[in-house]
């Protein structure tokens, strides 16, 4: 049994992945290194458009499958309820979730509409701070949340726009939360991967010249995978990463450091 665990740490915790939409999304790298790190899980997708994608996703982890759109009210709270009834438990959350209107995405920051900052906002960094509020009375052994960001929340980067100032508010809700939640041994990170080529990303701008640049700027030569990304999450979620809260974790091959 001793060494079952030390294979594979995060045996007997039970873990929710939010934002799986295939089996390129970063939600989907978490998901699969909890499981192989021996985790129950649960995921949600966020429509019928989703499902045909996720559910053999979900059947490969034996994966508990619930609907999930932050913009439809209720939802999230029926979310946790069900997580209550079929783990009781809950050790750790990830939010991969982020949204912003193309209109208001493709244009200057100082072109975006009110409607279209509330609602990435709304969507990408409010709706963490929610899942924090329902997941606490849930960690009731103490656990991590975790949420999904990105370098441009640090520094101006091209194309990035709207959803710049609006990581740098999640990553500011990281921190404000980790304070809060700490004496309830819940410990709370944002990861920053590079830049994947995922479905979300397909939204932004020249995001091929993103990854190229990246690439050649990180020192490590290449940027990560969401496997990468899924195995560093994974890692935070161990009891001996107890004491580490309040970060952003920078999953870029070094490519943060560089000017």
């Amino acid at each position: 049994m001793t060494e079952s665990i030390h294979l594979r740490p995060l045996t007997g915790k039970n873990m929710l992945v939010t934002g799986v939409a295939n089996e390129q999304s970063i939600a989907w790298g978490c998901a699969k290194a909890f499981h192989d790190m021996g985790a129950r899980v649960a995921i949600t997708y966020r429509n019928e458009r989703d499902l045909a994608a996720v559910t053999p996703l979900a059947e490969q982890i034996d994966a508990l499958c619930l609907p999930l759109d932050v913009t439809v009210d209720g939802q999230m709270q029926s979310v946790f309820a069900e997580l209550g009834r079929h783990f009781g438990t809950l050790h750790s959350v990830v939010h991969s979730i982020a949204f912003a209107p193309k209109s208001d995405l493709h244009v200057p920051l100082s072109e975006c509409s009110r409607a279209g900052f509330l609602k990435a906002m709304d969507c990408s960094c409010f709706s963490f701070i929610e899942m924090a509020h329902l997941a606490a009375p849930l960690m009731t052994e103490g656990g991590t949340l975790f949420t999904m960001s990105y370098h441009g929340a640090q520094r101006v980067v091209e194309h990035y726009n709207v959803m710049g100032p609006v990581k740098a508010a999640l990553e500011a809700s990281v921190r404000y939360l980790a304070h809060e939640l700490g004496r309830q041994g819940i410990r709370v990170h944002a990861i920053s991967p590079g830049p994947i080529r995922t479905r979300a990303a397909s939204g932004i701008a020249d995001f091929d010249e993103l990854i190229n640049a990246a690439s050649q700027r990180a020192p490590a030569g290449t940027i990560a995978g969401i496997e990468d990304v899924g195995y560093a999450t994974a890692m935070l979620a161990v009891d001996g990463a107890r004491l580490l809260t309040g970060t952003t974790i920078h999953v870029d091959g070094g490519a943060h450091i560089m000017n």
